[in-house]
């Protein structure tokens, strides 16, 4: 299995996600900054990834940070790397995690400080990895023998820090024994779906099945999805899913056809302070991600473009929430809560 993003002597490396599935290429990035622009740029994505990187862009800005304004430098790195993304949470729930250890730590020797930080940060890759496979373990269960999984966007190895969410659960399921292929939503604009999830299923030696996005309904209509499985970059407390934009419409088709809709994510994904996916940002990127194709003009020149990253999938659709530490359902609010407190 690819090693999405690991911590170096001279910096953080990660898989150029950009280049696949053509080519293999890594990145180091030698300063936080560079950090902050490969998450930015989409060479680095996926919540629970983001959130490895932006931990590893924390310790790599502290080991460079001045000593004499060592304070101002650590909260001007910390601001840098939350202003990058602005819908996933699992990306400030690592920051906030290096700014509490950091509060621990004032007044010990600099090099004390950085060497925590350091640990710190590639302990949050190592749980990741732990959380992932535990996820999938729960989630192994809710899969129908013998039947075709369907998932849109990329919430596999890549877009963690290995084995993945919602492909996590399609791996366990499959380490089970379990008789399973995938459908792969291409999931246009940014192709995730074409490019990384076909590919890393490929990898493994799952059958898969690339298809257009609008041909989802087609063969829910048809008997042939036995369940959608789908990553998360945030969950409401009561229950609303921000999700790749297009997720939304897979889980209406679902609702439709009488197919169980499955969201596997993290407890860091979780936004309980936030009441419903109302309050969720959503953000906004280059309309050049719609009217080209890696480069190629494919939309009238000056044409008027929408491009909203995320979506939000009300509750009322979501059959269960798959996380590390068991499998959440309606009502929501109250599972949630004790997943997150237990």
């Amino acid at each position: 299995m690819v090693e999405t993003i690991a911590w170096t002597p001279s910096g953080v490396r990660m898989i150029d996600q950009t280049k696949l599935p053509r080519e293999i290429v890594y990145v180091d990035c030698k300063t936080y900054e560079e950090v902050a622009e490969a998450i930015v740029t989409m060479v680095i994505r996926g919540a629970p990834a983001i959130g490895v990187a932006a931990a590893m862009g924390v310790a790599l800005g502290a080991v460079q940070a001045n000593a004499a304004n060592f304070d101002a430098e650590f909260e001007r790195i910390c601001a840098r790397l939350a202003g990058t993304r602005p819908t996933a949470v699992n990306l400030f729930w690592a920051i906030d995690r290096m700014k509490r250890l950091y509060a621990t730590l004032r007044g010990k020797p600099l090099e004390d400080i950085r060497a925590a930080l350091i640990a710190e940060a590639q302990l949050v890759k190592e749980e990741d990895i732990e959380i992932n496979r535990a996820m999938g373990r729960h989630g192994a269960q809710l899969i129908p023998d013998g039947k075709t999984v369907l998932t849109h966007c990329n919430a596999g190895a890549l877009a963690t820090a290995g084995y993945g969410t919602a492909l996590g659960v399609i791996r366990a399921a499959r380490e089970a024994g379990k008789s399973i292929d995938v459908f792969a939503d291409e999931t246009r604009p940014f192709l995730q779906g074409a490019r990384l999830t076909a590919w890393e299923l490929q990898q493994d030696g799952i059958p898969t099945t690339l298809i257009t996005d609008n041909m989802a309904g087609y063969f829910m209509r048809l008997g042939r999805i036995g369940c959608v499985v789908v990553g998360a970059d945030r969950i409401a407390a009561n229950g609303d899913v921000a999700n790749k934009v297009g997720t939304y419409s897979v889980a209406v088709l679902a609702k439709e056809n009488g197919v169980p809709f499955y969201v596997a994510a993290p407890i860091s994904t979780l936004d309980l302070t936030l009441a419903s996916g109302d309050e969720i940002p959503i953000e906004q990127r280059s309309s050049k991600e719609v009217t080209e194709v890696f480069g190629v003009p494919v939309a009238p020149e000056g044409i008027a473009v929408q491009n909203p990253a995320f979506d939000i999938t009300p509750a009322r659709y979501v059959s269960a929430i798959i996380t590390e530490r068991g499998i959440a359902r309606a009502p929501f609010e109250t599972a949630l809560k004790g997943l997150a407190t237990g």
